[in-house]
């Protein structure tokens, strides 16, 4: 949540959803903290009593949140919906949530639309999904890691075939894209050295 608005405790969300109204008067949330370190993440269940567009935001008023003070302690938190009462999706969306975890892979791109591949076979293995950020453009970020940190577009045109049941997103990257995130090479880090 980016910002306590109004005094009677409101909260101005960032909505990361295609589904219009998807947060609505009764809905059960939960309020994620992550700053407080590695596997200490606290959570706290809240009721939706009111919920209205504003600007690029959805302003949210809970239930026994009702100071600015007590708004204050929702700020920064990340808001979740349980899976009980997430909206059905369109063929083709994903939950952010269903991306994390996921292995990326680069099919090359002779083997597209080949079924008779077995699944380990299906490109070269990049990475593990470990986040997805929202607005650098179009598409949301895949943050990738494997050999190193990559941020890959989840875009249309670059998916192949996504299982989250299997925890796998294949793709066919453009040349050069992981190279933009690389590591030096060897010959790479002594042309640096030299240079300072």
């Amino acid at each position: 949540m980016a910002k306590t608005q109004g005094r009677r405790g409101e909260v101005a969300a960032e909505v990361h959803s295609d589904v219009p109204g998807r947060l609505h008067q009764g809905m059960r949330a939960f309020a994620l903290t992550r700053t407080l370190g590695p596997n200490q993440d606290a959570r706290r269940e809240l009721r939706i009593d009111d919920a209205w567009p504003h600007k690029s935001y959805v302003v949210l008023k809970f239930a026994g949140v009702d100071s600015i003070s007590d708004a204050e302690s929702l700020v920064g938190c990340e808001l979740q919906v349980p899976l009980s009462e997430r909206a059905k999706l369109e063929a083709g969306a994903a939950y952010v949530s269903d991306l994390i975890g996921c292995t990326v892979l680069n099919c090359p791109r002779g083997d597209l639309g080949r079924e008779d591949r077995q699944r380990e076979d299906r490109g070269l293995e990049i990475g593990i999904v470990k986040d997805v950020r929202f607005g650098a453009g179009e598409a949301p970020l895949l943050v990738v890691v494997g050999k190193a940190e990559y941020e890959i577009p989840y875009a249309q045109e670059f998916l192949v075939r996504v299982e989250l049941k299997h925890k796998r997103i294949e793709m066919v990257l453009p040349d050069g894209l992981l190279d933009v995130n690389a590591p030096l090479t060897d010959e790479e880090k002594r042309e640096q050295k030299q240079r300072h």
